[in-house]
């Protein structure tokens, strides 16, 4: 083998070490971007409790106002069908 296929091999080398991590990267950041929320439409919230169940005591609810995957403004005493009640 002479130093040109060398040089050319550890360039194609290097192109392919980049490329991967560069895929690698993509993939690993890929959750950290921030999801589209649903809408309140969508989750049929609605301003009053089902019984026991309430935003307040929801694992997503952000007080005072905010949900981590509901867009909008909701009630502490709101309800939703992503309710996930937080744990005891």
């Amino acid at each position: 083998m002479n130093t040109k296929d060398l040089s050319r091999r550890g360039l194609l080398q290097q192109a392919a070490t980049a490329a991967g991590t560069v895929t690698v990267l993509g993939l690993v950041a890929t959750p950290a971007r921030s999801q589209a929320k649903l809408s309140l439409k969508d989750v049929e919230y609605q301003d009053q409790p089902k019984g026991t169940q309430r935003c307040d005591n929801c694992v997503q609810f952000e007080a005072p106002t905010a949900c981590k995957v509901v867009d909008g403004k909701v009630s502490a005493q709101g309800w939703c069908k992503v309710y996930a009640p937080k744990p005891s």
